[in-house]
């Protein structure tokens, strides 16, 4: 058993799009075509759709608790995820492992490698604990006004805390993604989601016998409801590892571990190069005053209504990729990415005409208990940043899908460096050179340069997958003939 590369592979074409009945009958039926995606991915889209709700009804409950609040818990949300999200990244990327493993007829490893990331999901929480004290320094530095880093701090805090149930939560979630049992993780997401809308309502503003805690209520809404999904998930998980015969399958197994972490670690430093860059970014935009980073959050908020359910389209995308390179299917891989992207740019073209067409109804919720007067100025820019999110929300499909079929096959570092590094360049440094000082261009501006980054991104990885290489990798062993 090693791990090995084949021989290199013909570049792959953008095959022509299905305009006939019958060519879109045959790309529905086929081994990765439209029904076998869809399938797959509709759970995780509406997981994913689900959470864009939670997290429009959190940011709406604490637009109507206080406007301060709103703007707080963006940056404040951001960098706690960025801590985070290595080890979330790391212990997610099992779900590629057990596609792989599940195409290749080998559950008991599937199992197997979903216990060595919740070892590391464990050790990963204690990992960040001291980093808690470190949010005030960090709040203070950005410059924000010091009632704003108060309830940053404060909500920070409180995430960094609850850092198990969202590092686990990747870790169990994994394995469902990887197994291609997306109805199973639909339901406890639902769960998940429905104790976090009612403990946020509660906790944010005192009802009944809770007390009124404000930001500090929607942080603990948000780890309690995460918890008990992720205990929810680990008793299916145990009842199907007892089913599938995977005795022995919770050992810690350092070579299997030491595979996670080869593969993982570039996927879950991608992912915080990201979350830094986006919490940057925001970091930023706070010196231009509250206003413009309530906005800014506000719009970033309303752009997961097309990016979230991407995101779960990409999970299926990387999932199938996996499960076919495991079976050695890579045509079936090649088909599955594409039928994603085709499916990916109906959905975001539809959203993005909501974004420019009716802006004021998707905003409405945030301004229905709002301060009309201290809300006005911060729905002024809303309006024209939607306008951005509708021009590159196409891009940030091809960024999401292609990116999730490099990462089904396992070449992990090339998404991270190249993400990372176009993040910097073209996102961050121009925000910083030319936007927030005083007579620069301003938050608009700023707007411009990320939408800049996400179209070069989204030609990027068009032209890594393109090359073809994916189709050789694996992450897992490889049998010797």
């Amino acid at each position: 058993m090693v791990l090995g590369e084949r021989p290199p592979l013909p570049a792959l074409t953008i095959p022509p799009l299905p305009l006939s009945r019958s060519a879109l009958r045959e790309w529905w039926r086929a081994s990765g075509g439209y029904r076998e995606v869809l399938r797959l991915a509709w759970p995780l889209i509406l997981s994913q759709g689900a959470n864009t709700i939670l997290q429009m009804v959190d940011r709406m409950f604490l637009t109507w608790h206080s406007s301060e609040e709103l703007a707080a818990s963006g940056p404040a949300g951001a960098l706690a995820f960025t801590i985070q999200s290595v080890f979330v990244g790391l212990a997610g990327y099992a779900a590629v492992f057990v596609a792989q493993y599940t195409g290749a007829g080998k559950p008991r490893q599937a199992v197997a490698i979903v216990w060595q990331a919740l070892y590391l999901s464990a050790i990963a929480a204690l990992l960040i604990l001291p980093l808690a004290p470190l949010g005030s320094a960090i709040f203070r530095f950005a410059g924000h006004d010091p009632l704003i880093q108060r309830l940053e701090t404060e909500y920070y805090t409180i995430f960094l805390y609850g850092s198990f149930a969202f590092i686990g939560g990747a870790a169990v979630s994994s394995y469902f993604i990887g197994r291609g049992a997306t109805r199973i993780l639909l339901w406890i997401n639902l769960i998940s989601i429905g104790i976090n809308c009612l403990l946020a309502y509660l906790l944010i503003f005192g009802v009944g016998p809770f007390p009124e805690l404000g930001i500090a209520g929607a942080a603990w809404a948000s780890v309690i409801a995460q918890s008990v999904g992720v205990l929810i998930g680990l008793g299916v998980f145990l009842r199907d590892a007892r089913d599938l015969h995977a005795e022995g399958a919770w050992k810690l197994e350092f070579p299997l571990l030491g595979r996670l972490l080869r593969y993982g670690y570039a996927n879950g430093v991608q992912i915080m190069l990201d979350m830094i860059g986006w919490t940057a970014f925001m970091l930023l935009l706070g010196r231009l005053g509250a206003t413009a980073l309530a906005a800014t959050n506000l719009a970033f908020q309303l752009n997961c209504i097309a990016f979230l359910p991407i995101m779960g389209l990409a999970m299926a995308t990387s999932t199938l990729v996996g499960q076919s390179l495991g079976r050695d299917d890579t045509p079936a891989a090649n088909h599955a990415t594409w039928s994603a992207v085709h499916i990916g740019l109906l959905f975001t073209a539809a959203i993005g005409a909501l974004y420019v067409l009716i802006p004021d109804l998707l905003i409405a919720p945030f301004a229905a208990k709002a301060d009309p007067i201290a809300f006005a100025a911060v729905r002024e820019q809303v309006v024209v940043m939607l306008r951005f999110v509708a021009a590159y929300c196409l891009f940030d499909v091809g960024n999401l899908v292609f990116a999730g079929a490099l990462k089904g096959a396992g070449d992990t570092l090339f998404v991270m460096l190249l993400s990372s590094s176009l993040g910097i360049t073209i996102m961050l440094l121009p925000t910083f050179l030319w936007c927030i000082r005083p007579g620069g261009l301003g938050v608009y501006g700023a707007w411009t340069f990320i939408t800049l980054f996400v179209c070069v991104l989204a030609f990027a990885f068009l032209l890594r997958y393109l090359r073809g290489h994916w189709r050789t990798m694996r992450v897992i062993e490889r049998e010797v003939i």
